[in-house]
């Protein structure tokens, strides 16, 4: 009876999987921003031109996961469903070999997100190649994404909300409260930008070092939950009809005291391995210039002066308290620093876009808030019948 079971419920948990998210709208927007500051100069600009844009849509793919049925495995690994003693001897690293060893209906089924990751970093350097400004920022924010997925420890194990072990909440709780209640605590200056001589090898030891933290990221909330009542532990909430449970702030607290080091650590390392595979597209793709693709021209006087100021307090670790982190900044409408489009279609300036910010969920910190963004994008783009214009609009995060 039992044998028959547990592959059910195996099963059931995987799907359910897809509710998940990853470090949460915040410390995804947070993490993209960051990396923008660790680019190199030929870089910089044209990502900082562009930065609110990138920040937006770096949550993109958390957005569209109750769309989108192929979603939700492009942000995990079940690493430990291929082998509990040795899942990374055991394991290919290349998609074909893995497919052969273990089908493409498995991997699906059990995350395959380190294998998306090099997807979108190859898609990026495609774009770069085009010159295309659009696939530029788009390939970048949703690589941002996946690459920050993999830094989370329990997006490497089926027990990824703490279900298997009576820690429902835990993912919620590491990813997403954590980092809104004591970001002024964490420290977000990094190393600078370098060429990823191998991706496949470099995304693999990330995975790794995440799962290496599991055992830690549970028997830290084990001990605390054996000092402290279920009625303090926990807060509930009543909505539409039905109670949700969460963590309470106070077990927060002691958590954060046991475990927020690790947490600290893996949001400081996420922007250095983004910024390094945006570089590593550049430059793979021949190091096109990026100051031709800005459509306003180079950097203005204004643009400079802000930037510095950002740099400035990223490197005295003062983002979040100067209250320079766009993830923390209350919505309200910004000014279109350039429109992106295709520098082959570049020609007059274009007109004003008027710019409206999406709403986002309540969050778990008081200050945190969505990041500045571009609702509505015109964007031209040239193809054999000749030119077309397309009006995007941002999606309003769900």
């Amino acid at each position: 009876m039992k044998k028959t079971l547990l592959p059910l419920l195996l099963a059931a948990l995987v799907l359910a999987h897809g509710t998940a998210g990853a470090w949460g709208f915040f410390g995804h927007r947070t993490i993209t921003q960051v990396a923008v500051y660790e680019l190199p100069v030929s870089m910089q600009a044209f990502y900082y031109r562009h930065m609110a844009e990138l920040v937006r849509q770096s949550t993109a793919p958390d957005e569209r996961r109750n769309s989108d049925p192929t979603e939700a495995p492009k942000h995990f690994i079940d690493i430990d469903h291929y082998s509990e003693d040795n899942p990374f001897g055991k394991m290919p690293r290349q998609y074909e070999k893995a497919v052969t060893k273990f089908t493409a209906d498995t991997l699906q089924k059990y995350g395959t997100v380190p294998w998306v990751i090099l997807e979108t970093k190859d898609k990026l350097t495609e774009a770069f190649r085009q010159r295309d400004t659009v696939g530029i920022i788009t390939y970048s924010a949703e690589l941002s994404h996946y690459m920050g997925d993999a830094y989370v420890p329990l997006h490497t194990t089926i027990n990824y909300d703490g279900q298997l072990t009576d820690q429902k909440g835990l993912h919620s709780l590491w990813e997403s409260q954590l980092p809104e209640r004591f970001i002024n605590d964490y420290k977000l200056f990094g190393d600078d930008a370098k060429y990823v001589k191998d991706p496949l090898a470099a995304v693999w030891g990330v995975i790794q070092e995440s799962y290496g933290f599991l055992g830690e990221t549970f028997d830290r909330a084990s001990k605390i939950e054996k000092t402290m009542k279920p009625d303090v532990r926990f807060t509930f909430s009543h909505r539409y009809g039905k109670t949700t449970r969460r963590y309470s702030d106070v077990f927060a607290d002691a958590y954060e005291k046991a475990v927020g080091g690790m947490v600290s650590y893996r949001m400081k390392m996420a922007p250095t391995m983004i910024s390094s595979l945006w570089l590593t597209a550049w430059q793979d793709a021949g190091k096109p210039n990026l100051n031709e693709l800005m459509h306003q021209g180079k950097p203005t006087k204004e643009e400079k002066e802000k930037l510095s100021t950002e740099l400035a307090a990223w490197k005295r670790n003062t983002l979040s308290q100067d209250q320079l982190l766009l993830a923390q900044q209350k919505a309200k409408k910004v000014e279109v620093a350039d429109e992106i489009k295709s520098a082959k279609d570049m020609g007059a300036a274009p007109k004003e876009v008027k710019e409206d910010e999406p709403a986002e969920p309540a969050s778990n910190a008081d200050t945190a808030a969505p990041a500045p963004a571009i609702d509505k994008l015109k964007v031209k783009t040239k193809g054999a019948d000749g030119t077309e214009k397309i009006k995007q609009k941002g999606s309003t995060p769900q």
